[in-house]
């Protein structure tokens, strides 16, 4: 019913993408995903060549499953490797082993999946250059042909946050990243996002489109969904969190326009995660507001160094990528 309640605002659009993630979707049994897929299918208009991805947590899969997955339709997998550090994933929380993540690629290898990502940290406690480093390169030796490799935050009001953490300091962060960054690169990855390394062809469409600033609805527990409507209002979708009130019908927690001050930060917040330039049409199509309306921040963001501009396009400097927080701020007071 949370999908059938959301579709009168896609208006019968094609689907390209489907990402079935949050928490632990592989602790779902068979029956729960053939219902949801086909809920899935009977609901939406997908696209042919659509990319349906699953995530999956090492430890909770077996051929069974995959070869279910496989079966229908499902055609990505993303595993949550974390790191193959023992000591590491026990500091995260984490149920599984090295081995496990080993295990569940030669699995999904061997069913045919030729699409899969595997979910990297580094900036972990007490983490040291080498350590992080031998994280990726087992990374690499499993050839996965897309990595998402992004240094932990602590969130505020979560477990972490409550515990004394010694996380690596900045000097360390910039060392792993950028070690880590050249090994990605000579072992031919490319870097088309912040966080984010592929091989050619195996960039994910469903981030993407987040990332250009796309359409997506968002269902189940704590979704967030963004939709255009035809007359250029865009509409944010927010669901219930929690479980219990959701699985008894409750299912929006709230709904809003994106107000035009607004735009100019949410936009510029996806866009500026990618690598490549951004065309300054490409705003006004999105947003539906002229470049004037952010003329002084662009000002302010070109005499900071943080991008450069030319009659076509904006593209981000190593020092904007760099303070990437700092540059988005500029857009606060637009």
């Amino acid at each position: 019913m949370d999908l059938k309640n959301d579709l009168c605002l896609i208006d019968h659009r094609t689907i390209y993408t489907v990402y079935i993630g949050g928490g632990t979707p592989s602790l779902m049994d068979i029956e729960a995903i053939d219902i949801l897929i086909n809920g899935i299918k009977e609901n939406l208009n997908l696209s042919l060549d659509v990319e349906i991805t699953i995530e999956v947590n090492p430890g909770t899969i077996n051929v069974d499953l995959l070869s279910f997955y496989k079966k229908i339709g499902i055609n990505r997998i993303s595993i949550g490797a974390q790191s193959f550090n023992s000591k590491q994933l026990i500091s995260l929380g984490r149920i599984h082993t090295p081995e496990a993540i080993y295990y569940t690629v030669n699995l999904i290898k061997h069913l045919g999946f030729n699409n899969f990502n595997i979910d990297l940290m580094h900036g972990l406690p007490n983490q040291s250059i080498s350590v992080a480093l031998n994280d990726l390169y087992q990374t690499i030796i499993l050839d996965p042909p897309h990595i998402s490799w992004y240094q932990l935050t602590i969130e505020p009001n979560t477990l972490f946050s409550a515990k004394k953490i010694n996380l690596p300091n900045d000097s360390i962060l910039w060392n792993i990243f950028k070690a880590g960054h050249d090994l990605l690169i000579n072992y031919g990855y490319h870097q088309y996002e912040i966080s984010t390394y592929a091989k050619l062809n195996y960039y994910c469409r469903h981030n993407l489109n987040y990332w250009y600033f796309g359409d997506y609805i968002g269902i189940g527990c704590g979704a967030h969904g963004k939709i255009t409507q035809l007359n250029g209002e865009i509409i944010r979708t927010i669901k219930i969190r929690h479980p219990q009130k959701f699985m008894k019908g409750f299912y929006l927690s709230k709904k809003y326009t994106i107000s035009d001050f607004d735009k100019p930060l949410e936009y510029f917040m996806n866009r500026f995660r990618l690598i490549d330039i951004v065309y300054r049409g490409e705003f006004e199509f999105f947003t539906g507001l002229k470049e004037d309306y952010i003329r002084s921040s662009i000002d302010v963001a070109i005499s900071e160094k943080y991008i450069i501009e030319t009659k076509k396009y904006w593209k981000l400097t190593t020092k904007g990528r760099l303070f990437l927080n700092d540059l988005l701020e500029l857009f606060f007071n637009t």
